[in-house]
């Protein structure tokens, strides 16, 4: 899995949108059957996703993004027929909204088995959106119930489903959905190699407000953000990106330490700090993520 700060989403309505997000530049692009996609619509938009993902590769420029497909949540009725329709060659990954039990993310799972299986396709992954109170409960249990899981994404959109599930307010300070944020980040990487991504931030017109909430995220450890627009997309990454202060500062301490360690020490001070193997493995994490997409 590439590593992921940008995750475009595009209605399956819309062909020229999804087009667009395409070529974007995004990390990630998401074509949603879920909530961007009135109930009468959502026969096409399966079919114009399909066009979609088989025209991915085709006339693109700059590197194909990592294709995500929202399809409905488990309780809608609509969640095999999508499935079913989307799961095709160049779709890399299906994110399950509302994702709160055990079951329907097995049930899923032996879904897209049999489903590739028939169409000789290659190994399709899940992304499991979390945006319920029970989700976030069992988050842990959910990304074990599949070994298909390579993604989780808290739904933390003002006034979304998340906040109105909890009752709570929400603020720029973003304490309201601390706990529920912090709790999803630790389960996600205790189950392993699984990316965390947070959710959209919807205001369009607030840059400050963006950037503020993204770093929240990224101190939290949250490796990137579901976007609504290609406008976002660079105050998103600077967000999660490594500075080049951090980025020099991480390389010495590698290079430090890696030299004091071939002479048997493995406790020394860079800049006046301690580092051990502790820090010298944190250096390198950070170090991967700044370089994992160059």
């Amino acid at each position: 899995m590439r590593s992921i700060k940008t995750a475009l989403f595009a209605p399956g309505s819309n062909m020229n949108v999804m087009q667009k997000a395409i070529t974007s530049g995004a990390d990630a692009v998401i074509l949603d059957l879920e909530d961007s996609v009135s109930l009468a619509d959502k026969a096409t938009a399966r079919i114009q996703i399909v066009e979609t993902i088989r025209n991915a590769s085709k006339n693109i420029r700059t590197k194909k993004p990592i294709i995500i497909v929202r399809v409905n949540a488990a309780d809608t009725g609509l969640l095999y027929d999508d499935v079913k329709a989307v799961a095709i060659e160049g779709l890399d990954i299906i994110m399950l909204p509302k994702a709160e039990t055990i079951d329907e993310v097995k049930k899923l799972s032996i879904w897209l088995a049999d489903i590739e299986a028939n169409k000789n396709i290659n190994k399709i992954e899940l992304a499991l959106q979390i945006e319920t109170a029970l989700g976030i409960y069992k988050c842990y249990e959910l990304i074990k119930a599949s070994s298909r899981v390579s993604i989780t994404c808290i739904g933390s959109a003002r006034d979304g489903d998340l906040q109105s599930d909890l009752g709570c307010g929400w603020s720029i300070d973003g304490i309201e959905l601390l706990y529920a944020r912090s709790k999803m980040l630790l389960d996600t990487r205790a189950a392993g190699n699984v990316l965390p991504l947070d959710g959209v931030f919807s205001d369009l017109g607030d840059e400050p407000g963006l950037l503020k909430d993204s770093m929240l995220s990224a101190s939290l450890g949250y490796v990137g953000r579901t976007i609504i627009h290609p406008k976002q997309m660079d105050v998103v990454r600077m967000a999660y990106g490594v500075s080049v202060d951090d980025i020099n500062y991480y390389k010495r301490m590698v290079n430090e330490f890696e030299a004091a360690e071939k002479i048997g020490v493995a406790a020394i001070t860079v800049d006046g700090k301690l580092v051990d193997y502790a820090m010298y493995k944190q250096a390198k994490r950070v170090l991967d993520i700044a370089f994992i997409n160059g």
